[in-house]
């Protein structure tokens, strides 16, 4: 299950570089327009929903390749009992933060589409479409943070180390 979860986050994180080269894209056609005259309308909406974009569909790979803040100053203090209890408390938190947002996520998403809410902006697209990137990112970290739960509950250890933990591991 884990080799299936890990594809799904790394297909998320090719679809926000994607995002991201899209948002590259929007700029410089919205820079090219003004020097040669044109005008696309919507364009810097566009250029919004693809970072936005990005910004959500990466969080579940960033999470897993522990390239997520992560304050650890009070857990490296602790020790024993102590520090596996908050280290489930922050897990369980995590998780139940990132389900909630999830969860509103789609709701927002639904919502949109049923109401037929378009952006306020010249281009005037169905809020729905890119409000769908936002949900799958969130569904996609919440799935990561309880995948973590799960494992730790399992084996008592950690699957996410932080990046300079994962680099020097190799």
């Amino acid at each position: 299950m884990s080799r299936l979860l890990d594809g799904f986050y790394r297909w998320l994180l090719y679809a926000a570089a994607a995002f991201m080269v899209a948002t590259l894209a929007a700029i410089l056609l919205g820079v090219a327009g003004r020097q040669f005259g044109f005008d696309i309308p919507g364009l810097d909406a566009y250029a919004g929903y693809s970072i936005a974009s990005a910004l959500f569909l990466a969080l579940p790979a960033t999470l897993r390749n522990g390239d997520h803040i992560r304050v650890t100053l009070l857990l490296n203090k602790l020790s024993g009992t102590a520090r596996k209890a908050l280290d489930y408390w922050c897990l369980l938190a995590a998780s139940g933060i990132a389900v909630y947002f999830a969860y509103f996520a789609v709701r927002l998403v639904w919502l949109s589409y049923v109401t037929h809410d378009v952006s306020p902006a010249s281009d005037a697209t169905p809020l729905w479409i890119p409000q769908i990137s936002m949900a799958i990112g969130c569904i996609g970290l919440a799935v990561a943070f309880l995948e973590d739960l799960y494992l730790k509950l399992v084996s008592q250890e950690r699957i996410v180390a932080p990046s300079s933990e994962l680099a020097h591991a190799e």
